[in-house]
């Protein structure tokens, strides 16, 4: 059975924070594949993203991780989960290519092991220079384009350079055109699924945007979001209230059945007791999450706040 008709009958999942979380992995992944049990047996982890503080090529988040990228390579080969850097800067220059940290990422992560490392790309001199210099890895189409029309996800399914393409969450319930994709287009859609952003906002890509320009250094204003909901924060239950949320009924109800298996979680800018709860919330049998939490929150190396 092919690997890629295998997934079909499975939730892949993209899970957020590969250097924001590295500790929180280093003890779930041994739980994962220690005690399968306690997991939902129709998902398995498909890839870990992120970047690294002070990442020129970084976007949509200014990274925080501060965990030593040998360590992070070393657990994703390990445990053979594909690490995909975070390089969805799209206000890219030719100057910024040189950035000696990004490229010393790239030829640590390129060859990793048996599975493949990927990149999340926006910018089309980032996708030209990955193909270029770092054939390596396979490429993400990201969310930050901000793919809000049908037509701008069917022309970039079109493109060959990508293996997966990431619309904006406010296509996920397209069904009838979503159901429509042939199947080889199915696979490579990856389906954002607890964005807790305002379903209206009209800044979405203006608000990733003022994140690059940080991400490059530049001196400017924070983006003033324009939700109504803005001073709350992220909320894991808000998200639940989002008009595209894809909970764990939707993805084994509606999406596996019409043929989708690829699934983003996001979650880097927010702390590790968030994150673990998409794992449980997602991943891990109800009967089992509080052996889960157990075993990370007894951890007292961890830092979960």
């Amino acid at each position: 059975m092919s690997e890629r008709k295998d997934n079909r009958m499975r939730a892949v999942y993209h899970l957020p924070g590969l250097f924001e979380f590295y500790e929180l992995y280093a003890k779930f992944l041994p739980l994962f594949r220690g005690h399968r049990e306690w997991f939902y047996d129709w998902c398995t982890i498909g890839s870990i993203y992120g970047a690294p503080a002070g990442c020129r090529w970084d976007g949509g988040r200014a990274g925080f991780g501060e965990a030593d990228p040998a360590a992070v390579a070393a657990l994703m080969k390990e445990y053979g989960i594909s690490a995909r850097l975070t390089f969805s800067n799209s206000l890219l220059r030719e100057e910024d290519l040189a950035d000696l940290q990004c490229n010393r990422l790239c030829a640590l992560f390129e060859k990793n092991g048996a599975v493949q490392s990927g990149a999340i790309v926006s910018s089309e001199r980032m996708i030209r220079y990955l193909r270029e210099r770092y054939p390596g890895f396979y490429l993400v189409a990201s969310t930050t384009k901000v793919l809000r029309d049908f037509r701008q996800l069917e022309a970039e399914l079109d493109r060959g350079e990508f293996r997966y393409v990431v619309p904006d969450f406010r296509l996920n319930r397209e069904m009838d055109r979503l159901r429509a994709l042939p199947q080889e287009k199915k696979d490579r859609v990856e389906f954002l699924c607890n964005e807790a952003c305002w379903f209206e906002c009209p800044d979405r890509k203006a608000c990733y945007e003022n994140v690059c320009r940080k991400n490059l250094g530049e001196d400017c204003a924070d983006h003033e979001c324009v939700s109504p909901y803005a001073s709350r924060g992220y909320r894991f239950s808000d998200a639940m209230e989002n008009p595209g949320f894809i909970g764990i009924r939707d993805i084994r109800e509606v999406y596996m059945p019409s043929g989708f298996s690829q699934f983003k979680i996001e979650g880097r800018s927010l702390g590790s007791a968030v994150v673990l709860e998409f794992l449980l919330y997602y991943m891990t049998r109800p009967e089992h999450q509080l052996r889960v939490r157990e075993e990370i929150y007894l951890d007292s190396a961890l830092d979960l706040f």
